[in-house]
């Protein structure tokens, strides 16, 4: 079944709050093959808070993981995300297209201080398989 086109423009609410510690950096870093030797997160850290966003987004509409395929991700910064910031992530479904039977879903997703200021937008296009025959 497709996705409901009346959820473009809809808002889901932001993620719990995430306290970003020089551990989960390093985790993160070293998950994605890299060394941390301090400072600010690497530019792709976000998507940390934003797959929760895109989780719980999922969850909402009962739209099953197993039949997403990751098409694109994006990240636009106002600053730099350093250990000690404590960000959440708020999502809104920007477009939807059906082609082929599949649901072709653009995300956005700010990640916010605990101030409210955003520090991070990503955008993501999710594609929707539709259901076997």
């Amino acid at each position: 079944m497709p996705v409901d086109q009346s959820l473009v423009g809809r808002t889901f609410p932001p993620t719990p709050r995430y306290e970003v510690t020089e551990e989960k950096v390093r985790d993160f870093v070293a998950a994605t093959g890299g060394e941390y030797a301090g400072g600010p997160a690497p530019a792709t850290f976000p998507i940390v808070l934003a797959f929760d966003a895109m989780n719980a987004f999922l969850e909402a509409e009962r739209i099953d993981l197993f039949r997403i395929v990751h098409g694109e991700q994006r990240f636009a910064y106002e600053r730099a995300v350093l250990p000690g910031d404590v960000l959440s992530a708020t999502l809104t479904v920007a477009t939807l297209r059906q082609i082929g039977g599949n649901d072709i879903i653009g995300t956005t997703s700010e990640i916010s201080d605990v101030m409210g200021a955003v520090v991070c937008r990503t955008s993501a296009t999710l594609v929707h398989r539709g259901a076997e025959a």
